[in-house]
């Protein structure tokens, strides 16, 4: 199912009904957003955050905090806020078609990056196991915080994106490839998670071209 929802924020979101966050403007400027690739900025940012529920139970609830800590409410005031942003990915079962503006894709960014933060500790100690078992030539799944990591994910992955999409149902008839999504989103969350993840995540997301 598709559906076109505004993604302006509701006007009583706004705190002190003007500006932006000043942490939007230490980011570089994406404006104007390439019109190519777009779709793919706005899925890898919903798949990040996937990852991090998948993570840690209740991290929904800590997205929003972070977002109130970080004076992101005018974009992100709550879940259906959230909800709309993450319904760009052309993946999800509720696929919203407008597009992300730059100080919303900015938003999201910021959020990932501390988010992430947050969880260096769990990302560093499974990304270590992780490597302890392909030492050994043992699968993954036989480690238990990887494998309760795998489940949750599969299991968020399974209830919100659309099997009709071609490479979704890939992902969904074979456990081996969803896992092996799953630990690339580990990978790439440890590698956003530093001092300059942002802007890490800015250039992978954008391939460069962002000045």
């Amino acid at each position: 199912m598709t559906q076109s929802v505004p993604l302006t924020p509701n006007p009583d979101n706004t705190s002190g009904g003007n500006s932006l966050p000043l942490i939007l403007d230490t980011l570089p400027d994406v404006s104007p957003l390439p019109t190519r690739g777009i779709l793919r900025v706005q899925q890898q940012l919903d798949l990040l955050l996937l990852a991090i529920e998948a993570l840690r139970l209740g991290a929904s609830e800590e997205m929003l905090a972070v977002c109130q800590s970080l004076g992101l409410q005018g974009i992100i005031h709550n879940r259906v806020d959230l909800w709309r942003l993450r319904s760009t990915n052309p993946w999800r079962k509720c696929y919203n078609r407008a597009n992300l503006t730059p100080d919303q894709i900015k938003t999201l960014i910021v959020l990932i990056n501390f988010c992430a933060k947050r969880l260096l500790v769990p990302l560093t100690q499974l990304l270590l196991a992780a490597q302890q078992m392909k030492d050994k030539d043992i699968p993954l799944e036989n480690n238990f915080r990887l494998s309760e990591y795998f489940s949750r994910f599969r299991s968020h992955f399974a209830s919100r994106m659309n099997p009709r999409r071609a490479k979704v149902s890939v992902y969904l008839a074979s456990s081996e490839e969803l896992n092996s999504l799953a630990f690339s989103l580990l990978e790439e969350l440890l590698f956003f998670s530093g001092t300059r993840g942002i802007e890490r995540l800015l250039i992978r997301l954008f391939d460069g071209e962002v000045d």
